[in-house]
Parts: C-alpha cells; structure tokens; sequence
C-alpha cells in the first residue's frame, strides 16, 4: 500500500496557500460581491485505512454555515489485496471522482494522488486528517471574495431553479451539480478497514455539467431534479479545465 500513500506528504506550504490567493486575486477584477460559500472537496476510499479521521472532520465541516463539503470516493483502491483480509470495493467509487482527482493533482503545484486528500476552492490541497492545516486554508479562502453570485431555489412546479450572475466580467466557465447523500454508516467486510463501521457524509452520487457560462446572467430550471430525504446538493461555478471555483450555492432543502 505504500505506493499510495507515499505522497501523503505533498501538502500545502505557507508559500503555496500565498501563491492560490495571489492566484484567484488575478483571476477577478473590478467590482465584485462576496459569492458564495467556500468549497471543500475530500477524495477519499472506504479502503483506506487513514481516510477515516479525515471523514470525520468533513463530516464536521457539513454543519458549518457558508461551507459547502463534498466527499469523493475514489476507485485505485478497490483492487488492492490487503493481505488475509483480502480487498473492499468501494461502495460509493467512482472512476470519474478519481479523474477529477488527476486533473487537480496536473494543475495545483506540490499535488499528488493521495488519500485522504482536500481541496479547496479548487486552487490548493492537503493531506484531509491534518486538520490545522485544513483549518487554516479554510480561514484564508472565507477571505477571499467569489466573483459570481449563484443561487438555488425551488421552483413553483417542482424541482429547482439556479440563478449566476457577476458584475465584473467573466471568462468561460463550467456550471457543475454535484449530487450527495447526507450519510451512510457502513460495515466494512474486508480490506485495510475490515471489522471496522464507517460513517461517511455528503458522499457524491451524482457530478455533471449543467452548462457553459459566458459570463452573463444565466438560468438554469432542473425540474426533474428531486431531492429524497438522504439527499442534497450544490451547484458550482468552476473556471474551464477544472480551475478555481468561482462562485457555489447549496440547494436548499
């Protein structure tokens, strides 16, 4: 297993956490209001024997106001064979969650493949059980101000209506929604966690484009999109090629 784990400690540094500011700094200008709630992105595998703490800090993390947390499962664990207690296929995996994951660990500087791994606003990363360090980059981002206004709300004939909207002008970027069920306690069978229960939050299902955005004020109607009672959900503005997040809104419940 140390393959996996050897880049765990490829975290962020002081001079890292400067360099994302300065970055997302660059990436707006002119007058903007303070958008949205900051952004939390755990990868993660119920096959990882030291993802556990870092979920259960997530799991904290859900009830902050003006934070938006979203667990990834990743799916480069479920073929691994942990001696006598055999492998664990991920129940909530996802080859996509792990694609995700490559792209951030290709574009944010001192990166890697790793789990338990956070991401931030989509601009900086860390090992997800350190929890100074996560607390620390969570402060620095509620600094920051998001140059796009998004909103959810239900609409009249069901399902949900998303609004964005910015003052300054922006280049293109992705509308995302991502899916997730609130929580799942689960008995694991086998694996580096055999015997152990697990209890996991905000575990995505469900992540895909909405649209394109140019920049100008947009509408979105998801009347098909129905919430059961284990579920939420977020939309985000995401720069193109999976960049900073610009702008995030739950939805509400």
């Amino acid at each position: 297993m140390f393959a996996i784990r050897r880049r765990i400690r490829s975290a962020a540094s002081p001079s890292s956490i400067i360099v994302a500011a300065a970055a997302l700094a660059i990436l707006w200008t002119g007058p903007v209001r303070a958008g949205g709630p900051t952004v939390i992105e755990l990868f993660t595998s119920q096959s990882c024997y030291s993802c556990p703490p870092a979920e259960a800090l997530l799991g904290e993390l859900t009830e902050r106001k003006n934070l938006i947390a979203l667990e990834f499962h990743v799916d480069y664990w479920d073929d691994l064979v942990y001696g006598s207690a055999g492998k664990w296929k991920d129940l909530f995996s996802d080859p996509a969650y792990t694609m995700r994951q490559r792209r951030y660990a290709a574009r944010i500087r001192n990166s890697g493949v790793y789990t338990p791994q956070v991401v931030v606003d989509g601009v900086v990363q860390t090992v997800g059980s350190r929890r100074g360090r996560v607390m620390r980059l969570l402060e620095r981002s509620a600094g920051i101000e998001k140059p796009v206004l998004v909103s959810v709300r239900h609409a009249p004939e069901g399902g949900f209506t998303v609004t964005i909207e910015s003052k300054a002008g922006r280049p293109a970027a992705s509308v995302l929604l991502a899916r997730y069920d609130l929580k799942h306690v689960t008995a694991v069978e086998a694996g580096e966690n055999k015997g152990k229960t697990l209890t996991n939050h905000h575990v995505v299902r469900e992540f895909r484009e909405l649209a394109h955005w140019n920049g100008k004020p947009l509408e979105i109607p998801l009347a098909d999109l129905r919430l059961g009672p284990n579920q939420g959900c977020a939309v985000i503005v995401q720069a193109h090629e999976q960049g900073a997040i610009l702008g995030a809104a739950a939805c509400p419940s």
